[in-house]
């Protein structure tokens, strides 16, 4: 079998979603639309490191775009879900159910 004629869900999953903790930072954006940084990091119980670095890999990738601003004197950080982010994301769980289906 070539890779062209693999026909199991599973060649469908995105490896960047493979990562539990990035598979739960999508999952929150996805149902929340925008958070602030500190209410991803408690939401996905990480560190403010771990967080930031698995962030930076998504908006590398093109699907969580990062807002900095400031509310008086004090940074604040907004995460919101990209339209290709909630696509990779939706046919990401779309290859989890029929894999579960098949099961």
């Amino acid at each position: 079998m070539t890779v062209t004629e693999q026909s199991h869900p599973r060649h469908r999953l995105d490896d960047r979603l493979q990562n539990p903790v990035r598979f739960s930072i999508v999952a929150a954006l996805d149902r929340a639309g925008t958070l602030g940084f500190r209410e991803v990091r408690d939401a996905v119980e990480v560190t403010d490191s771990a967080l930031s670095k698995q962030v930076a890999l998504l908006e590398a990738a093109g699907w969580v775009s990062v807002r900095k601003s400031f509310v008086g004197k004090l940074p604040r950080t907004a995460l919101t879900l990209t339209r290709s982010g909630r696509t990779a994301w939706q046919a990401h769980l779309a290859a989890l159910r029929e894999i579960a289906g098949q099961a």
